[in-house]
Order: structure tokens, then sequence, then C-alpha cells
């Protein structure tokens, strides 16, 4: 599959400060990428290169083959921005707003209003389109921000953050319109400091932090990383021995550890489902009740922990 972005040892200084410092990574065309990192990763400012908002200090990224540094007006064509800041009139309407970012972009004609249709059934705002932004909740706001990235039809989608400060709900509704945009054929550069926005959408992961890329792969490349274990985790009852259980783990194939705390047994193993029959025998055998079981995989946050010493929201 041929790349439609392709960033080469791209680095951005202020005075003796470096912000984004040798990043280089691609994006196939049809995947979601997204950068993954704390904030003051780096993130923002490697998107504002990309989308020829800053220049760069050093290093070049194409996009469809066109120079971010060399042919600008041309990368312009072809990349749609969702910014994380919302870049709306707020006593406009979301159809009136839509219109006016229509015209920047040099848009008209009779095709026009059908393009706006098309934009505001994608976003789910079709019912809403005559109501005054300024009434909106904050997660409506967003999507009216991502539909002003989607009226000139890019092919690559950059949105930098598109969930921070909104509600459950809301952070719902734009993590299934990025899935449903990339069914239907959009490239999207995605960039976020939740690990678990970046495991459901992405094809690939590129994790951020002092502004350096330091680990790049699919979810399961990247966790490999860090040894791919499970932890089984046995929620037993108040009055039954955790020890007990443990104790009874030690020996059986696969369990690399058994540990106890209060009243649950966690259970290591390269496989959890594969030790799960033998391990609810043993506690049968002691009379031991489990009230419940979860098994945790391998994460994002665990191999950020693992590269940096330090948990992924510190």
């Amino acid at each position: 599959m041929p790349s439609i972005l392709d960033v080469q040892n791209l680095v951005k200084k202020y005075g003796d400060f470096t912000a984004v410092n040798g990043v280089t990574f691609d994006i196939k065309e049809g995947e979601v990428f997204s950068l993954l990192g704390p904030n003051g990763a780096g993130k923002t400012t490697t998107l504002s290169m990309l989308s020829t908002l800053y220049t760069p200090t050093s290093g070049d990224a194409t996009i469809d083959g066109h120079s971010i540094t060399k042919e600008p007006m041309a990368v312009k064509q072809v990349i749609g921005v969702v910014p994380q800041e919302i870049a709306l009139y707020e006593d406009l309407t979301a159809r009136e707003n839509l219109i006016f970012w229509s015209q920047m972009y040099g848009l008209g004609g009779k095709s026009l209003q059908g393009r706006i249709d098309e934009v505001l059934e994608q976003i789910g705002l079709t019912d809403k389109a005559k109501n005054r932004v300024r009434t909106y909740s904050g997660g409506m706001k967003r999507r009216v921000n991502i539909g002003v990235g989607l009226l000139h039809k890019p092919r690559l989608l950059f949105m930098d953050e598109p969930t921070v400060g909104i509600d459950p709900q809301s952070r719902r509704a734009i993590l299934d319109t990025v899935k449903d945009l990339n069914r239907q054929g959009m490239t999207v550069l995605y960039t976020t400091h939740y690990m678990e926005e970046a495991q459901e959408l992405s094809d690939r992961v590129g994790i951020i932090d002092h502004g350096e890329l330091i680990a790049l792969g699919t979810q399961k490349e990247l966790t490999q990383q860090v040894g791919h274990t499970d932890t089984l985790i046995l929620h037993i009852g108040e009055s039954d021995d955790p020890e007990a259980l443990a104790s009874s783990l030690k020996g059986v194939k696969d369990v690399l550890e058994a540990n106890v705390s209060d009243h649950e047994v966690s259970i290591i193993t390269p496989e959890a489902e594969d030790i799960l029959a033998i391990v609810v025998s043993k506690a049968n055998e002691r009379g031991i009740k489990i009230r419940s079981i979860d098994i945790r995989e391998p994460n994002l946050e665990a191999v950020f922990l693992h590269l940096t010493g330090r948990a992924l929201r510190d």
C-alpha cells in the first residue's frame, strides 16, 4: 500500500528549546495513524508543520508527493485540518459556518448546498443545522469543527486531540465518526493523549515524548516490546484464603507468577485463556469461591511506562 504521508527527520526549534526532534514516520493510504503522547510531547507542533502552518527548522515531509516546505499550496489541497481549538463563529448556525468556510476554501456553485448536506449527515447534525453554534454543547461544536475539515473532500485528515474537554457521550460520537470516515476511505492522522482512543482507532501508533518518536508500529508490535504476558485477576470471597489458592498454582504450567492482594489473586501468564480452566479447578478443589474474573492484556500504557519509566498521563 503506498504512503500518502512521508515524514523525514522533522525538527522544530524555538531558540534553545527543541519542540520536535528528528521525527520520522509514514502513513499508508487508508490508515488511521495515531500520534500518542502526553501533553507537551510535540504532537500539535508536528501537525502544525505538516499542515504548513509552521516552517520546520530542518527536515521535510511529502504529502501525496508534495513537499510541505516547497509546495505548501499543493499540500493544502490534499489535507483537511481539525484543530484542537474550536474555530467557529458562534453567532452563526452550523450550516452558515459550513457555508462560510466553504467559501474560504474557494468552493461554490450549485453543488455547494449538496456538499454541506453530506457533511452535516456525516457529523450527525442534520437536525440541528439551523441552530446557532453558541447553543451547542462542546461535543457538538467539535463535530462542526470536524465538518469544516471535511468540506473540500480531503484525502488526508489531521485531527488534533478532538475529544479534549467533552462529555463521554460526545466523545463516543466523535470516535464513531472517525471510524465511519475511515470505512469510507479517509486516511486519518489522529493525535491524542488517551491511550484507549489510540487502541480503539489505530492501524498503527507512533508514541511521542519530549519531541521524539520513541516507538512506532501496530499495537501488537508495540506490546511485544514489553513482553506478551496477560494478567488474570481472580476476585474471591472475603472468607476465602487467597494465599492458599496462590500456593496451589505454583508449578502449574504457564503460571509465571501468582500474587495476592486483599481478596484478589493476580496471575501472570503468557495466555490467560489457556490456564483459566485449571485455575478454576484449583479454586473448586479448595472450596474457594471466585466472585469475578478479569483478564488484562498488555496495552499502550504499559509500553509507554516501559520506554519512559513513567505513566502516560504524568
